[in-house]
C-alpha cells in the first residue's frame, strides 16, 4: 500500500488540519465541517494526479483545443456519518462520480472498551473495474474500514482503491496495509502515533461525527 501524507510539506492545509484540532476553535461545528470539506478537497486534488488521463479535443469560441482529462469511473464510498463532511469536500471535485454510503459503528456489547465493528446499512453502485475512494476521517484502529471493505466486495473487484482520511494512527495504518489489496493507496493529511485504551487518536481532534453533527445517544 503506498501512504500519501500530505502534512510532511508546509501548506495550507496545515491551518485547516490545525482548526479541526483546536478544541476551542473545533466548537463552531459549522467551521469544524467546512474545514473537513476544504481538506477533502486538497485530498483530492493531490490524489487527483495518480488518476489515468485521456486527451480529447474540445471547442472554444476561437478554435480548438487538446486538454488531458480523467479517464476513471470514480466512487466516492463513505462511512456515514463522520464522512460526509469529507465526502462532500471530494464531491466538489469529482462531481460526476458515483456515490456510495455505508453506515459502521463501533459496539461495545459488554460495556467495556472492548468492542466489534458492526455494519448496517450499505447503498452502492456496482464497482467492477471501477476507482473506488474509500472516505473515513478518522483512521484510528483500522478496523472499520477492513469492515467496510469485506461489506464492498459484495458489489464487485473495483480497479483501484485510494482510502482517504484525514487524520490517522500509526497502528490503524499498519492493520489497514494487511488487509487491503496491493492496489490500494492510502491518501491522509496527518498522522499521530498513539492510540489510547479506548482505542482513540492521541492528540487526534476528539469524535469527528460528534463535532460535526452534534452528539449521540
Amino acid at each position: 500500500m503506498k501512504v500519501f501524507h500530505l502534512a510532511h510539506k508546509n501548506s495550507i492545509l496545515n491551518k485547516f488540519l490545525t482548526e479541526i484540532r483546536d478544541k476551542t476553535i473545533q466548537k463552531d461545528s459549522m467551521r469544524f465541517r467546512r474545514n473537513i470539506e476544504r481538506i477533502g478537497e486538497i485530498l483530492g486534488y493531490e490524489l487527483s494526479k495518480n488518476l489515468k488521463y485521456k486527451t480529447q479535443k474540445i471547442n472554444t469560441p476561437l478554435g480548438a483545443k487538446q486538454v488531458n482529462l480523467p479517464d476513471n469511473e470514480v466512487v466516492l464510498c463513505s462511512i456515514l456519518r463522520a464522512g460526509l463532511p469529507l465526502h462532500n469536500g471530494l464531491l466538489n471535485y469529482f462531481d460526476d462520480a458515483e456515490n456510495a454510503f455505508i453506515s459502521a459503528y463501533r459496539y461495545h456489547p459488554n460495556n467495556t472498551e472492548e468492542f466489534e465493528i458492526i455494519v448496517e446499512y450499505f447503498a452502492s453502485p456496482p464497482i467492477e473495474n471501477k476507482t473506488v475512494l474509500l472516505i473515513d476521517p478518522m483512521l484510528a484502529t483500522g478496523r472499520s474500514l477492513v469492515s467496510v471493505y469485506t461489506a464492498l466486495k459484495n458489489y464487485g473487484t473495483p480497479k483501484e482503491i485510494h482510502i482517504v482520511s484525514v487524520i490517522g494512527s500509526l497502528d490503524g495504518i499498519d492493520f489497514i496495509k494487511n488487509h487491503f489489496p496491493v492496489n490500494t493507496s492510502l491518501w491522509i493529511a496527518d498522522i499521530d502515533k498513539n492510540l489510547n485504551a479506548k482505542g482513540y487518536i492521541v492528540p487526534g481532534l476528539g469524535d469527528a461525527g460528534d463535532l460535526a453533527f452534534g452528539k449521540k445517544m
